[in-house]
């Protein structure tokens, strides 16, 4: 029962998902395409253990633009490691999550 969820610059607001930023539900993690002025600033997560009903926030996280404006190049990749084998009981729903990088 672990949900993640980001906000921005101390703000109550989640980070909205779009064509942009993507939260991975079994990484936690943050990912954010094609980054733009407007995105710079601290990065908070919040983890929410529903069975539980307790939430724990971790510190900020600061993203910042590189000083000269270089990406450089990088092979392809598959961002996260899949478990061997995913089980699932009949007529429940299963979320497989697969995100790429490169460019």
């Amino acid at each position: 029962g672990l949900s993640y969820t980001w906000i921005f610059n101390n703000n109550t607001l989640y980070v909205q998902e779009d064509s942009r930023r993507f939260v991975s539900q079994e990484t936690g993690n943050l990912y954010i395409a094609k980054v733009e002025p407007s995105d710079v600033g601290n990065y908070t997560c919040i983890v929410t253990n529903s069975k539980a009903e307790q939430s724990a926030q971790g510190p900020p996280t600061p993203l910042s633009l590189r000083s000269d404006g270089v990406m450089g190049e990088y092979e392809p990749k598959i961002e996260v490691r899949f478990p061997e084998t995913t089980y699932a009981a009949k007529g429940s729903s299963v979320k497989l999550e697969c995100f790429a990088l490169g460019k």
